[in-house]
């Protein structure tokens, strides 16, 4: 069954999410942090595409069309406030892929997102941070040959050609590393386990 009406309510969660990074770029902040009212925007459309979830099952193509279907996943990558849902949301697009209603890319890259959150290597290497040399790398690293196979098998360039781009738009968004790495390492550790990504027994 097609939903007219909730995939345009998923588009509209996009479009918020989008309007508000540009706005970022414009004043030249997207590189300072995870923004309070950037989070506050990924938590309250995360909220709003559970229950959409929890209506009509996972956003797939056959339910709301390829737009709402990306924008879905959009909003799904931004949720980095809420494991539990990302961690739902990932079961549920594996499913969908395998019955061929999701986009393949769109599972390879959450599930490499929810690894680097873990504390877990990338299969992918689809997720980019600062290294110590001021510079946008995929961390942490592994065999580049094994890397790029997998990139490959998706249809997705390689990684040195994506790093080439990261950078590139990096500059022209005015992003820059952060002036203290290690202490915004420890204020992301601290907001991690805050939300539920590190469980400290």
């Amino acid at each position: 069954m097609y939903y007219p009406e909730i995939a345009r309510k998923i588009i509209d969660l996009k479009n918020a999410d989008l309007a508000f990074r540009d706005k970022l770029i414009e004043q030249g902040k997207l590189g300072d942090g995870y923004n309070d009212e950037m989070a506050a925007i990924h938590n309250s459309n995360a909220d709003a595409l559970e229950e959409i979830i929890d209506q009509v099952g996972y956003p797939t193509v056959d339910k709301v069309g390829e737009e709402a279907s990306d924008a879905a996943w959009l909003v799904v990558q931004h949720s980095i406030g809420r494991p539990a849902f990302m961690r739902k949301c990932a079961v549920l697009l594996h499913d969908a892929v395998d019955e061929n209603k999701a986009n393949t890319l769109h599972l390879a890259y959450l599930e490499d997102r929810i690894a680097v959150l873990e504390g877990r290597k990338q299969l992918y290497k689809t997720q980019f941070d600062w290294n110590q040399s001021g510079e946008l790398s995929a961390q942490p690293f592994d065999d580049l040959y094994k890397v790029n196979q997998r990139r490959k098998s998706l249809g997705l360039n390689s990684l040195e050609e994506q790093t080439h781009i990261m950078r590139s738009r990096a500059a022209k968004e005015n992003q820059s590393p952060p002036e203290n790495l290690e202490q915004r390492k420890q204020e992301m550790d601290t907001w991690m386990e805050k939300v539920g990504w590190i469980i400290v027994s």
